[in-house]
């Protein structure tokens, strides 16, 4: 299961989350020694260390990683190995002494058929012959073409503006490719999400600005900085409102398109048999360890289990996912007692719209005063540096005793941040990891290279 001799000791990501869940479910109270830092006691404090010092030496959110994308592999929405990590997870957390209550939420249920693309016409071509387009379908109901698939001109474009300027009548029937192009020079500077966000906006509205436009399918370049010819997929159109196939491809193969059609007209055969089918059920999992002095509080730790099927989902979000539970597990090894409820949320159906969150978010509309903090992992596993923080202005500066605990594995960042969770309203501290993300992270979160080789969590030493 693991290389070299010892399993990877976990990483900072999860002492740090670690450390804020102390903050967030072991109140001060009363206290015969108080820092200088309200709310903070000696025995608080002497508890955030054991903590620090128990989570670099322990392996346990390494092998729960391990056996989600090794053993049980990739878990899309519907499918066996999603609900086998329910079973599993839920398992695990009720061994570790939390009362486990799965929440149903309704999923579709994702199927990847055939996959098929190849150039049929263009300038240059030898006669005979056909280039083979390295392509995966997008997430959404209705990707799939019909079952002889499609043969069309494609239109390559490289932003929603350039395909304005193209009149409608030239667009009806053919296939649009939007090859935006992933800034790898955005990213490398430390702005990662940023660069993704720009890139990421074709796949998720390119569906829908095609399809009002009369094209016949839409094609995006895969997005992410990383180019070995593999593709990187994820949902498309989350609303649903449009209805055409789409999917993505290689980046060198989008730059090759684009290169033929500068030279003349392009044609594809485009074979998709994949698709989100109907609805089953599936669940989120809940587990509580019920608070000693503020047991109606709640502090949610959280990571969602569903993922793609090209990988193994070990990115996105295993490796949250493995967080949470070594939440648990740190917390019952240590046998601490928290003065609020500690609740371990893993979240089903993330990725075709957050749907686990949302029907969390329906389900406890009444009680969401009684949410003290949420807090979840889900950018990767690389070295932690620290936590956005949104809610009272105040909470970095009472958090400051974490951060100066956190510091000892370049951990210690706090800063303020607009950034979403699953579920936000303002009542609700939100937390959410800070890591100086690179262009191969977010190319190969939610592609076929996201395998558990790539997860293994940064060293602390």
């Amino acid at each position: 299961m693991y290389s070299g001799t010892t399993i990877p000791r976990v990483s900072s990501t999860m002492v740090l989350l670690l450390m804020v869940v102390l903050f967030g479910a072991i109140s001060a109270g009363p206290a015969v020694a108080q820092t200088d830092t309200p709310g903070w006691t000696a025995s608080t404090l002497d508890a955030l260390r054991r903590l620090h010092s128990a989570a670099l030496e322990d392996r346990y959110g390494y092998e729960q990683l391990a056996h989600l994308t090794d053993s049980i592999g990739p878990r899309p929405v519907g499918s066996l190995q999603a609900a086998a990590a329910v079973e599993y997870v839920a398992s695990e957390l009720r061994s570790l002494g939390f009362d486990v209550h799965p929440e149903k939420v309704k999923v579709p249920r994702w199927s990847r058929g055939e996959e098929r693309c190849e150039l049929v016409a263009y300038p240059g071509q030898v006669r005979g012959t056909r280039q083979k387009i390295v392509v995966a379908a997008l997430g959404a109901a209705g990707v799939a073409t019909p079952p002889e698939g499609i043969t069309a001109e494609v239109i390559p474009v490289n932003n929603f503006t350039e395909l304005s300027a193209i009149p409608r009548e030239e667009i009806v029937g053919k296939i649009i490719l939007f090859n935006k192009r992933f800034d790898t020079r955005m990213a490398i500077a430390g702005f990662a999400f940023d660069s993704y966000n720009e890139a990421v906006e074709y796949r998720n509205d390119g569906r829908v600005v095609a399809a009002k436009l009369g094209a016949a399918a839409v094609l995006v370049r895969s997005v992410g900085g990383s180019e070995f010819r593999l593709v990187h997929v994820g949902a498309t159109d989350y609303m649903q409102t449009a209805n055409i196939p789409a999917a993505a491809i290689a980046a060198e193969d989008a730059d090759l398109i684009s290169r033929l059609s500068a030279q003349g007209k392009v044609r594809f055969h485009l074979l998709l048999g994949s698709n989100l089918q109907g609805e089953v059920d599936s669940y989120n999992v809940i587990a509580d360890l019920r608070g000693t002095d503020h047991p109606d509080q709640i502090v949610i730790v959280s990571g969602h289990l569903d993922s793609w099927d090209l990988g193994t989902g070990a990115l996105d979000d295993a490796a949250g996912v493995s967080v949470a539970l070594a939440t648990a597990h740190l917390v019952h090894q240590l046998d601490l007692k928290p003065s609020r409820t500690l609740r371990i949320i893993v979240w089903m159906g993330e990725e075709p719209g957050l749907l686990g969150a949302r029907a969390y978010a329906r389900e406890h509309a009444g009680e969401m005063a009684s949410h003290f903090a949420a807090i979840e992992s889900d950018s990767g596993a690389g070295h932690a540096i620290g936590v956005y923080v949104t809610g009272d202005e105040a909470i970095p500066n009472i958090l400051q005793p974490v951060s100066d605990v956190l510091k000892q594995a370049g951990a210690g960042i706090f800063t303020e941040s607009q950034h979403s969770l699953q579920y936000r309203t303002p009542a609700i501290i939100s937390i959410t990891i800070t890591r100086p993300l690179t262009p191969s992270t977010k190319s190969i979160q939610t592609s076929c290279g996201k395998t558990l080789q790539l997860s293994r969590f940064s060293p602390t030493h």
